[in-house]
């Protein structure tokens, strides 16, 4: 494979080459998800942006949404003159991606966006910052194995910039936090390093957050449409309505999300203890290892809340989200013994169907 490639402006490293090399014997081609839309896929590839979808054996051996192909998605594709639409035929393995609970209330997880190195938490500061939302979304963000980064736009709506600022800041000690301006430039390149040469990045946030006018201030062009927030609510509208991946001009790529209403947490702690890491730190001090922080005797945790040094309404966001998390895990531990259960039943049953037509049953 030659050195300059033209899948390079979109991510095409040394990592997703030395990936692909197991299916390019396979007669497949290399690309990448580059917009999903209600079952829809578009996908780069060296021929140009095409339509696909997956391949009737890819989605046989599928067990779930977290493995059909999801935006920033890396996939091996059949592409032969006879097909009318190329086919994926296989995901490669994701090096990082950012996931939630399945929002249609099952036990399953959605992935909004997967190879990214970046995570951009995008809220508005027109009100109040919402701080228990921005800790739930850093929870996403850190668990996804790529670094997040807040991104407070609307800076000049706000009714106490500095207040606000500090507010974020001390629910994202381990976190950069930034600030933009519909009416400025400057607050938007601050985001590009994050993004530069082979970085893929996400914008995630709820509508009205003022991530189309973000890009756009990026592009340098009005490339995302963008809508007023209502008046009545302070509310946005759901100016995207697919997730798509968007080249920058000097490097790298951008996947831009439709604002998330519901942010339903996976079955994993991990991105929770790295959003709350003065809560993790503390309970190392606990009498008891296993202490939940709910009026156990010895809780460091708690004890910091009553000497004023951690917030009582952080701690009870943060036991929240654990909660909400060990109930995922559960509904998906029950969906896999289920599984396991309906397979069992078919190869038991292929079985006896087999022994009766050789005359042993």
């Amino acid at each position: 494979m030659p050195d300059v490639h033209e899948l390079d402006p979109i991510g095409y490293s040394t990592r997703w080459r030395a990936l692909f090399e197991a299916y390019a014997a396979q007669g497949v081609i290399p690309a990448r998800v580059v917009r999903t839309d209600r079952g829809s896929v578009l996908i780069a590839t060296q021929a140009g942006v095409m339509r696909a979808k997956p391949s009737p054996a890819f989605l046989k051996a599928s067990s779930g949404l977290a493995d059909l192909p999801a935006v920033g998605d890396w996939v091996a594709v059949c592409a032969t003159d006879d097909l009318e639409i190329p086919l994926i035929e296989a995901v490669l393995d994701r090096a990082s991606a950012i996931t939630r609970g399945d929002p249609g209330g099952t036990s399953g997880i959605q992935v909004l966006a997967a190879n990214i190195d970046t995570v951009f938490v995008v809220h508005p500061l027109a009100e109040e910052p919402n701080l228990r939302r921005i800790e739930r979304e850093l929870s996403l963000a850190w668990d996804s194995g790529a670094i997040p980064v807040v991104v407070l736009t609307k800076a000049d709506l706000s009714p106490d910039l500095e207040a606000a600022l500090a507010a974020v800041q001390s629910i994202a000690p381990e976190t950069d936090v930034l600030t933009t301006c519909a009416l400025s430039e400057e607050g938007a390149q601050a985001l590009l390093p994050y993004i530069s040469e082979h970085r893929t990045a996400v914008l995630v946030g709820p509508s009205g957050a003022g991530k189309s006018t973000l890009i756009n201030a990026l592009l340098g062009q009005e490339r995302q449409a963008t809508r007023e927030v209502r008046v009545s609510d302070g509310r946005g509208r759901h100016t995207t309505v697919a997730r798509e991946l968007i080249q920058m001009p000097d490097g790298g790529v951008l996947i831009d999300t439709p604002g998330i209403r519901a942010i339903g947490l996976t079955g994993s702690e991990v991105g929770i203890s790295a959003a709350f890491p003065e809560i993790e730190q503390a309970s190392y001090d606990c009498r008891f290892r296993d202490c939940t922080h709910t009026g156990e005797p010895g809780c460091a945790v708690e004890a910091a809340v009553a000497s004023g040094t951690l917030p009582a309404e952080r701690l009870a966001n943060y036991l929240k989200l654990v909660r909400e998390a060990q109930v995922s895990a559960a509904k998906t531990d029950v969906r896999l013994r289920a599984e396991e259960e309906r397979r069992g039943k078919t190869i038991a049953k292929a079985s006896r169907e087999f022994f009766k037509r050789a005359g042993r049953g």
